[in-house]
């Protein structure tokens, strides 16, 4: 993450770990997407910790080749992924239509990001003990606000508890980091959303509690 390639690789490791215990502890076809995410964001801070390296070794060609594989994920697949995740989890009813129009939204903020991320390269550096990405197009105050609805806000209108601690988590910890690092906003929100998405594994092991008729249909 921003703090060193230990960190990152610490981070990665984990979730490889707990990554895999929620997709063993997935028991349908629907709950496949969001079992994966602790294991996509392992990924994404391995990924980090590659990143890192390249600073330390002076590999340029490769410090390109993952900064722009990492904010592949920090900017075009995690507000395409999660609302998409969560409505394939969602039951039938209210709660899974009102998704619809949150899914769409990620899907358009994914493919401008993914436009901007071709047309304008990302380039990242250490700056003390962090990682700062400029990717300067992402601060649009408009694009923030719509990707912090796909990504945490999507969540939040789960009908799944641990779902919804989930996007509380996340949206807390939004605003915990962009008080604290706005600089390294990027590489420190997605390491603290990774950590915080270890508690998935919680949906799938806790008993889930019966749904009346009307719970269902809201």
């Amino acid at each position: 993450m921003c703090f060193s390639a230990t960190a990152s690789f610490t981070a990665g490791t984990l979730l490889l770990g707990i990554g895999t215990l929620v997709l063993r502890a997935a028991r349908r076809p629907n709950e496949l997407a969001f079992a994966a995410i602790p294991l996509l964001f392992a990924i994404q801070q391995l990924v980090e910790g590659v990143v890192w390296l390249t600073f330390n070794f002076d590999a340029p060609l490769l410090n390109t080749l993952m900064t722009h594989v990492y904010s592949f994920f920090s900017h075009v697949l995690w507000p395409a992924y999660i609302p998409l995740a969560v409505y394939m989890l969602e039951p039938p009813g209210r709660r899974r239509r009102a998704l619809i129009p949150v899914v769409a939204i990620g899907a358009a903020v994914s493919t401008y990001l993914l436009y901007m991320l071709v047309v304008y390269s990302v380039v990242s550096r250490p700056i003390g003990q962090h990682v700062e990405y400029d990717s300067p197009h992402f601060y649009a105050a408009a694009v923030m606000l719509l990707y912090l609805v796909s990504t945490t806000v999507s969540p939040l209108l789960s009908t799944h508890r641990m779902v919804k601690v989930f996007g509380a988590l996340a949206l807390l910890s939004f605003g915990a980091v962009y008080y604290f690092y706005t600089a390294w906003f990027i590489s420190v929100w997605c390491f603290f959303a990774a950590l915080l998405s270890s508690v998935i594994y919680f949906h799938f092991v806790l008993p889930q509690p019966r749904r009346s008729l009307t719970e269902v249909a809201s």
